[in-house]
């Protein structure tokens, strides 16, 4: 399985049309990158109107491309202006990452230091677009080396837990979502050992932050907070007690998603804990994104790997609530991780009966 997680701006597509788009030549090209400099506040905001409508383009972000060593430093040097300048310069910004060469070359400038400085400045009015450029600049190996601090242990760490403050702290229930896209920026840290290991560590005590998330409305935060746990399952087999120590919240995200729609009777909720049962006593609102639905499925698979886990899942009546909802899946991807990780517990446990033919 990847854990690498391609993140398409809205902005990639986004065409402006000017008539400077297709006919800059080099020479103007190099003039109009000089303008971004110029003390003029209005030539200053036409020329990153330009940049930014340019990189709207296949054709203008390769012209751009050539000159990204002067280019990127001067559009990071503007993003502290204001709004009128910083928004298209951070818009132009997460076009030019999509470029994977040059994500790596913002990257080794520092990118990411001044994207956390500049968010977390009083007044920023560009906190989304930012973290957007996070979410870029954290598809590479650097990108995430960076943002977690590896380099000095004295601060390493401290943009992420900044990060997932912000994430769990903001409002999710407005159209305003800035920190929504940090569950992305999560789901790209956790496709690396270090990453995972810092969101696992008890001290520092995010996953069960993050993981209480799961419950928002927001559809981008629940399906980075399941790529994310699927992600950490990777490290079950050397970190199964750090997981299970947020049991509380870690069985009702996994598990939840995959228990159908049917209200269970009495005699199943009684054997799970409370937080569990109390929600398949009622009828609920079904989760209809098949990746989330898979996503859990190879979490809970990745998770009794382990006989521990298995115990654990057991232990709340987990093989019962995998039946009931094999028997109401349709998505034939979903329905395969229910085969994969009910035919372990078959194999794996041989204390009870778990079957995975549907009764349709």
């Amino acid at each position: 399985m990847s854990f690498r997680r391609n993140y398409i701006s809205p902005y990639t597509m986004q065409r402006v049309m000017c008539k400077e788009e297709s006919r800059v030549m080099p020479t103007e090209l190099e003039e109009l990158v000089g303008f971004l400099s110029a003390p003029s506040p209005q030539v200053k905001k036409a020329a990153v109107d330009i940049v930014q409508g340019l990189t709207g383009s296949e054709d203008g972000l390769q012209s751009l491309c050539s000159h990204s060593d002067v280019l990127i430093p001067s559009l990071s040097r503007v993003l502290s202006e204001k709004k009128e300048v910083s928004e298209p310069a951070a818009e132009a910004l997460i076009n030019l990452s999509q470029k994977p060469e040059q994500a790596a070359k913002m990257v080794a400038m520092g990118m990411i230091k001044t994207a956390m400085d500049i968010l977390y400045k009083q007044g920023s009015g560009i906190t989304r677009l930012l973290v957007m450029l996070l979410v870029n600049l954290t598809q590479s190996d650097d990108g995430i080396a960076s943002l977690l601090q590896t380099g000095d242990e004295k601060i390493q760490g401290l943009y992420l837990m900044k990060l997932v403050r912000s994430f769990c702290t903001s409002s999710t229930e407005t159209t305003d979502d800035p920190f929504e896209h940090v569950g992305s920026i999560l789901v790209n840290i956790s496709k690396k050992d270090s990453g995972r290991k810092m969101l696992l560590d008890p001290k520092r005590g995010m996953l069960k932050q993050i993981v209480r998330q799961f419950d928002s409305t927001n559809p981008l935060r629940k399906k980075g907070v399941s790529g994310m746990i699927r992600n950490c399952c990777f490290e079950a087999e050397t970190q199964l007690e750090n997981l299970l120590l947020i049991s509380e919240f870690l069985w009702p995200t996994l598990l939840l998603p995959v228990a159908g729609s049917k209200v269970y009777s009495e005699h199943d909720t009684s054997k799970m804990p409370l937080e569990l049962g109390s929600a398949l006593s009622i009828e609920r609102e079904p989760v209809g994104d098949p990746e989330i639905r898979v996503q859990a499925l190879e979490s809970l698979y990745l998770i009794s790997l382990q006989e521990a886990g298995r115990r654990a899942l057991w232990s709340v009546n987990g093989p019962r609530i995998l039946q009931v909802g094999y028997e109401d899946e349709e998505d034939p991807k979903v329905m395969e991780a229910f085969e994969q990780v009910g035919s372990l517990l078959v194999h794996g446990s041989g204390t009870e009966e778990f079957s995975t033919q549907t009764s349709k």
